[in-house]
């Protein structure tokens, strides 16, 4: 394990004075990455916390997250927790689990980021991860960038020190150093990708060449040398830039595949989407460059690339969802995309035509303010139930609203559509003093 000092020093991983979060599921990889850094703190000069996000997947990751809040104030380790739902970020963004979790982990460790609360983020991948990983990738369909495998740092954030150790020194280190940990249970659930090369195609790989893993890894570094030695290669000055917009020159298809695939590359990093399309996408787009003018194609991570006379013109169509949470309470609060949402209490004698007014004593405990989800369910003004996305399309919402509309929901059960709609399950009726009136100031 010391050779990770080395690494550390080499890729230049860690500053002096920075304050490194680790992240933490309490498995033997990420206990043993969190003691040594906690054990070297003095000579790298740097402050370590432990970061443990509890995905919501398994009934024993409550219990998991205690054992890594014990294992850390046993280590004089200050340890942040976060819990997220990956089963509903899945749902809500039509994902896998296994990306949900991973896409929530991230969200939480950059929100960590924003705050100051720690200048980079550790990860836990070692030798055999990387080896998996370039696998995946290989199945996927992806050239030299993806055989490359993880970099030993991103984005100037995320650095992982363990890449130059295999998982039986790191066993051994947790053995001599009598490091407790916790195993997970979804790492024997072979429907995750990652899970399937590890324990089916890794397992029986290595029953044939044992060094498999060194191997895969060895490859990595050559393909590293290779796809720097090209980029170097790469003049991207013809590239016309503007915030998300990105015109590229049909001429760089005259070239080696090599030179254009990478452009491509970069301009789609240039518009925000840094994971790489695939082989058969940058095919898509030569043919695009040689045919009619105005012609048009999607991308993944919608993107729409059109061909406008000598250029092809890529634009990033994607939307970020927002999210909102917010009990029921007078004052008002921002929509992004809406408006401002007012509510304040008036006697029913001002209710009038120009808002909505609803009983709030009709409205549950429980509910809040959101935004719609999968299975909402509205009563209508009057009677007659129907689903969320039914309702918004009879009242003419255009699409592009739909999902920055704040809803008033317990549940599925939406109660107060802002600036659109009540229920009928919080109408006014009886002898009720004062009443809830809403308003939307659009932006």
């Amino acid at each position: 394990m010391e050779k990770i000092l080395d690494f550390i020093k080499e890729k230049q991983l860690i500053k002096p004075g920075e304050v490194i979060g680790v992240g933490v599921s309490g498995g033997i990889d990420s206990m043993c990455l969190l003691h040594f850094l906690n054990a070297n703190k003095q000579a790298l000069d740097i402050d370590v916390v432990a970061i443990h996000v509890d995905h919501g997947i398994r009934e024993e990751s409550a219990d998991d997250a205690r054992f890594v809040v014990e294992k850390c104030k046993e280590m004089g380790v200050r340890v942040y927790k976060f819990s997220i739902d990956a089963n509903k970020i899945a749902k809500d963004r039509h994902l896998s689990v296994e990306t949900a979790a991973r896409e929530g982990r991230y969200g939480v460790f950059e929100a960590l980021i924003k705050k100051d609360i720690v200048d980079k983020i550790a990860l836990a991948h070692h030798q055999s991860d990387q080896a998996e990983t370039i696998l995946m990738h290989i199945f996927r369909g992806s050239g030299l960038a993806g055989a490359r495998g993880m970099e030993p740092i991103r984005d100037n954030i995320y650095i992982r020190p363990m890449l130059p150790v295999s998982k039986d020194e790191i066993a051994d280190y947790a053995s001599i150093n009598g490091i407790d940990f916790v195993d997970d249970c979804t790492n024997s659930d072979n429907s995750y990708a990652r899970n399937f090369i590890r324990n089916v195609v890794m397992k029986e790989v290595l029953k044939k060449w044992p060094n498999a893993v060194e191997a895969i890894n060895n490859f990595a570094k050559a393909v590293c040398d290779d796809d720097d030695c090209i980029k170097a290669m790469v003049d991207t000055n013809g590239l016309i830039v503007d915030n998300k917009i990105v015109q590229m020159p049909c001429s760089y298809f005259n070239s080696s595949s090599a030179i254009y695939s990478r452009v491509i590359f970069q301009v789609m990093s240039l518009i925000g989407v840094k994971k790489d399309i695939e082989r058969k996408h940058i095919e898509m787009l030569k043919d695009l460059a040689f045919g009619e003018n105005g012609r048009k194609i999607k991308l993944p991570f919608d993107v729409v690339v059109s061909k406008e006379y000598d250029y092809l013109t890529f634009v990033n169509n994607h939307v970020e969802k927002p999210s909102l949470s917010k009990a029921l309470a007078v004052g008002e609060f921002n929509a992004k995309g809406y408006g401002k949402v007012v509510i304040n209490r008036v006697s029913v004698k001002k209710m009038n035509s120009e808002a909505l007014f609803f009983d709030q004593r009709k409205v549950p405990k429980d509910a809040r303010w959101r935004y719609r989800e999968d299975g909402d369910v509205f009563e209508k003004f009057g009677g007659g139930t129907k689903k969320l996305k039914s309702f918004l399309i009879d009242k003419k919402i255009p699409v592009r609203v739909r999902d920055f509309i704040p809803v008033l929901a317990s549940g599925n059960e939406v109660y107060v559509i802002a600036g659109v709609e009540i229920s009928e399950k919080v109408k006014v009726d009886g002898d009720v003093p004062t009443v809830y009136r809403l308003m939307v100031e659009k932006e």
